[in-house]
């Protein structure tokens, strides 16, 4: 449960702008990542390398850079244990790459990732509130938020 800890208060710290505890706290989530086994879940946090590199990206898109956000997005859904992750997870976080994809000026890579998102957990796409807005630093905030079938 330490090692989720230590990854919600980088997010935090990283929300509130500071970089050296933020990073200084994924170093150490990291350590304790490659001593964790999958099999090494007793409260289903989904802890592991893969929870690792998602708080890496939210790290990075915290502390306004899109683009080192994105570098550990694409790192995080080519590794092996995205799959592993809850549907829920997966799609929340694709959720949060297009807003990365929009902050980045990519607006048809923020629509590609809400369709990839879609069919891992429809219910996270049509009801969270982050799918539906888009980000207020986007060049696209003028345009209506996608609408979903059902």
């Amino acid at each position: 449960m330490c090692e989720t800890l230590l990854l919600q208060a980088a997010m935090a710290a990283a929300a509130d702008g500071d970089t050296r505890h933020a990073h200084d706290l994924l170093d150490h989530a990291t350590a304790l990542a490659k001593r964790h086994t999958a099999h090494d879940d007793p409260h289903r946090t989904a802890f592991g390398h893969g929870a690792v590199l998602l708080a890496r990206f939210h790290t990075a898109l915290h502390l306004g850079d899109p683009t080192h956000a994105l570098h550990h997005h694409k790192t995080a859904i080519s590794n092996d244990t995205w799959p592993a992750l809850p549907a829920e997870h997966r799609a929340a976080h694709l959720v949060d790459a297009a807003h990365a994809h929009l902050q980045a000026d990519d607006p048809t890579a923020a629509g590609q990732a809400l369709i990839d998102a879609h069919p891992t957990a429809p219910d996270e796409i049509r009801c969270r509130p982050a799918a539906r807005t888009p980000s207020p630093t986007s060049p696209t905030t003028a345009h209506q938020p996608p609408t979903w079938p059902g």
